[in-house]
């Protein structure tokens, strides 16, 4: 008998429309999907005959002016349409309820900066001075504070709409491994009331005018509050494998094996290559690539080619699939390229496609908790959630 396999693949930001709330963010009349769909670059025929423009409140995209859309094919997936039942939007929040935690409250902000009690004791326990501390673009912070930095040794401490506590040096002036050690100092002082979710290290290189950052970015989250599929999964005796920044977003609670990625090539690389190994469990991916490169820069054709890659390499995914091997495709959340009032996420709808040789093909409709994910690789491996969740596995298949 084969062993259970389950590929859960999250394209980072991948929206696909507001939720009934979004106003309640600053967002008005977003919808990831439908802005890269107008993209020249966008292709996806692969995820179309899966069934993403059969999720509901999902229109596929017209060729040009007053062409009618095509029917849908025969539906080779379960799909469904996950709202977030958890408050906020972003990268940590989004997939700890993908992993059966629902967030009551968002993550703090600092739109301001951080408070002088947090800068005072992080400056008393690095010995340096603190640069900026304000929401920054982070290739514009290193722009504008990095010669100070370079001539003061001060660290550069940014923000975003983000829960996040950003410290960007220069790695001639702070070593890498030096670095990561002020990352791991901030994250003892943020717990409690100023708990962000991430602390991330952002080195940097290069010369005044010409400052770029580096692939060694390093992310320090806050440890998950409560239980997750990740850790019955192990208590089960299954292998948790992350792929990307997955290891970092769970604080390491819950995963067996892991490997660092620098963006959606290699990722997908990675996950080819795990589609060849033998293990029982969850194979768990991040593609960070469309949030990172293309959603925040604003950058629509970006965003479109990096779907368009991506479906390019589903053939070959699916082709590695065993008999007993499950491929779960979503998103942690939005960010509209084309929304121009903010760089931030935005707070949209995510996809679910589920496939796999014993997957009942089923349009579920609009779920109400990206915890059902968690909840579905639960049951794939008989296991009982201990979060709120509701499996989508249907049909007898998937009975043991």
């Amino acid at each position: 008998m084969q062993m259970k396999r389950v590929f859960l693949i999250v394209l980072d930001s991948f929206g696909i429309g507001q939720m009934p709330d979004a106003a309640q963010y600053g967002d008005v009349n977003v919808n990831t999907l439908r802005s890269v769909s107008k993209s020249p670059f966008f292709r996806v025929p692969n995820l179309e005959r899966l069934g993403l423009f059969q999720i509901e409140g999902v229109d596929r995209p017209t060729e040009g002016p007053g062409d009618q859309p095509k029917e849908p094919g025969v539906l080779q997936s379960v799909v469904a349409r996950m709202a977030e039942a958890s408050k906020g939007k972003d990268t940590t929040i989004g997939h700890w309820e993908i992993a059966g935690i629902c967030s009551p409250k968002p993550l703090p902000t600092y739109p301001k900066g951080f408070p002088k009690e947090v800068l005072y004791e992080f400056s008393r326990r690095t010995k340096r001075g603190v640069l900026c501390n304000l929401p920054y673009s982070g290739t514009k912070v290193i722009a504008d504070y990095g010669e100070e930095h370079i001539r003061t040794g001060s660290l550069i401490v940014y923000t975003s709409a983000d829960s996040v506590f950003q410290i960007a040096a220069h790695e001639d002036v702070v070593p890498v491994e030096q670095l990561y050690e002020y990352c791991r100092i901030a994250r003892e002082i943020l717990q409690g009331e100023h708990g962000v979710g991430r602390v991330i290290a952002r080195p940097f290189i290069g010369e005044k005018g010409n400052y770029t950052r580096t692939s060694r970015r390093h992310d320090f989250s806050i440890l998950p509050p409560s239980v997750t599929m990740l850790d019955q999964l192990i208590v089960a005796g299954k292998t948790v494998i992350g792929v990307g920044k997955i290891k970092d977003i769970f604080a390491g609670k819950g995963i067996t094996e892991s490997v660092y990625t620098g963006g959606n090539e290699e990722g997908i690389a990675r996950t080819l290559e795990y589609l060849d190994k033998d293990f029982e469990g969850l194979c768990f991916v991040n593609l960070v690539d469309y949030d990172m490169l293309y959603g925040h820069r604003r950058d629509v054709d970006g965003y479109a080619g990096a779907l368009t890659a991506f479906d390019e390499k589903l053939p070959e995914i699916l082709g590695k699939l065993r008999q007993d091997d499950i491929l779960m495709l979503t998103a942690d959340h939005g960010c509209d390229p084309a929304y121009t009032a903010t760089t931030d996420h935005t707070r949209e709808y995510t996809p679910f496609l589920m496939y796999g040789a014993n997957v009942e093909p089923a349009n579920l409709g609009t779920r109400k908790t990206f915890a059902d994910i968690g909840a579905t690789v639960l049951q794939y491996f008989g296991i009982t959630p201990q979060f709120a969740g509701e499996s989508m596995l249907t049909g007898e298949s998937m009975l043991f």
